[in-house]
């Protein structure tokens, strides 16, 4: 629960946060002079930090744009059923768009692969059992639910992408050295040169908390992934884009 809140603070109020804190510890701990070994070491620490977390960042961003175009492409799916079926009577036109608001719903609640899968297996199961009068109308809705499974099987490949805990360890470790470098060196004594050093310890620090956000899927571009589905529910299967 604690991480779940920390997720939700919005990035510029960590940035200050942050910047505070660091400013705190530059103008309160004690400062080193650091031999030439330990400043060689301060460089292949922070180029391998910096060498690590890009690619990790660049592959989350892009997990965060595939999730758009698989949503907006379901979305799309699901909008050509709801008009495949618009000229069946009130009764079974209601039931398939209750379950497949049934089916939005699980997905923009709870964010998982397997949320909306009781629903649309309810939807195929009920394709494939009716017997009534219009049997074509169905067997073309069947035929797009069968062809949505692309999209769902992608949007599970990338849910089950996010940063995993060895890679988060390797970087903590890369991230610490790096910060307590940068805390402790002796750079002057002048005012402007601790808070340079705070500033860039609150950049470092918000290069992971930017990535933790796109891994969980909290970041604000992340969030309007969803838009498409919850645009469907709100207009009646009517509209998809804002």
């Amino acid at each position: 629960m604690k991480s779940l809140f920390l997720e939700k603070i919005r990035l510029s109020l960590y940035f200050w946060m942050l910047l505070d804190v660091f400013l705190i510890m530059a103008m309160t701990l004690p400062r080193q002079k650091f031999t030439s070994g330990a400043l060689a070491l301060f460089s292949v620490n922070s180029f391998l930090y910096g060498f690590y977390i890009a690619p990790i960042l660049s592959a989350q961003k892009g997990r965060v744009e595939e999730l758009h175009k698989i949503v907006r492409s379901e979305a799309n799916a699901i909008f050509a059923m709801a008009l495949s079926i618009k000229n069946l009577p009130d009764d079974p036109r209601n039931k398939i768009q209750k379950m497949l608001v049934n089916y939005l719903n699980a997905m923009i609640t709870h964010h998982k692969p397997t949320a909306g899968e009781k629903y649309y297996e309810e939807l195929i199961t009920y394709c494939v059992s009716y017997k009534g009068k219009h049997k074509d109308e169905i067997n073309r809705l069947l035929d797009k639910l069968v062809a949505n499974q692309q999209n769902r099987t992608n949007f599970s490949m990338q849910m089950h992408n996010p940063v995993y805990s060895n890679e988060w360890s390797i970087m903590l470790v890369l991230f610490s050295i790096t910060l307590g470098f940068v805390i402790m060196m002796d750079a002057g004594s002048s005012i402007i040169y601790k808070f340079l050093a705070a500033l860039l310890c609150t950049g470092l620090s918000m290069l992971l908390i930017i990535l933790l956000k796109l891994s969980t899927l909290t970041h604000k571009k992340a969030k309007r992934i969803w838009q498409p589905y919850k645009k469907l529910i709100s207009s009646n299967f009517y509209r998809i884009d804002e």
